[in-house]
């Protein structure tokens, strides 16, 4: 059985320094491939060395809706760093207006457009994040096109509705260690309508461990919690669950195994 951690920060230091503990649980639990997600271009680096030193490492470049001092990417710096063949995504990119009620949101979208212009230039995926602003997230996606390099909707904490504007686009849906908190009632409902070839599994570690680990720093071994849940959701058994996940994560990313 295999499992691929479709998202996680393992460059962030409180994972970096343990690294090779991590790795090592990581194996034990069945978690075979791993996908680092970059957050901004300062430290991207960090994120490629890694892809570059593990080949059961991948990683992606662009920069997260919530930095907002930091170097702004432009649409040529990401094309060109996303041709690397260890870039396998654009992102993590998308929206984000979680308490900025009533302010000017234009920067955002400024900086989404930019990522999906790449994201169709070098033909990759795109992985989106997106908090209280899922009706403009889904807009700009379909007004932009990204039906034609498709993606993923990471950390997937919306209802049904927007599930399926998502799938209708062609993109996955990623669920997190959020799927098994008792209040997602949403998400857990979105997790069993959600067609088996588009379900993805993720940690976004060092966030969001999952129940029975909920509080604790968040690490790749731990979605085999979040995998087993969604499993039992569907009804299905565990391997089946993976074997599912981690096809799809190969179909969707440019990733060798």
């Amino acid at each position: 059985m295999q499992l691929v951690d479709s998202h996680c920060h393992i460059n962030f230091d409180e994972l970096y320094q343990r690294l090779p503990d991590l790795l090592s649980n990581a194996r034990l639990n069945d978690v075979s491939h791993m996908l680092c997600v970059s957050v901004n271009l300062e430290d991207f680096p960090e994120v490629k060395a890694l892809a570059d030193q593990y080949d059961h490492i991948f990683a992606s470049v662009g920069v997260h809706p919530c930095y907002e001092d930091v170097r702004e990417p432009s649409v040529e710096e990401l094309v060109e760093i996303g041709q690397d063949e260890n870039i396998v995504a654009i992102g993590e990119t998308g929206l984000d207006y979680f308490r900025v009620e009533g302010q000017d949101m234009g920067w955002q979208q400024a900086r989404f457009v930019r990522h999906i212009k790449a994201a169709k230039t070098v033909n990759k995926p795109l992985i989106i994040h997106t908090r209280s602003a899922a009706d403009d997230t889904m807009r700009m996606l379909k007004e932009e096109g990204a039906d034609t390099c498709r993606g993923v909707m990471h950390c997937f904490a919306e209802d049904w509705e927007v599930a399926k504007k998502a799938l209708d686009l062609g993109f996955y849906i990623s669920f997190s260690g959020i799927v098994t908190f008792k209040s997602a009632k949403n998400v857990q409902e979105v997790a069993e309508k959600c067609p088996i070839d588009r379900v993805l599994v993720e940690t976004d570690a060092p966030y969001l461990a999952p129940v029975p680990l909920r509080g604790k720093t968040n690490e790749p071994a731990y979605v085999r919690h979040t995998a087993q849940f969604v499993a039992d959701l569907k009804g299905i058994d565990l391997p089946t669950l993976a074997e599912a996940t981690t096809n799809n994560f190969f179909e969707l990313f440019p990733a060798q195994r």
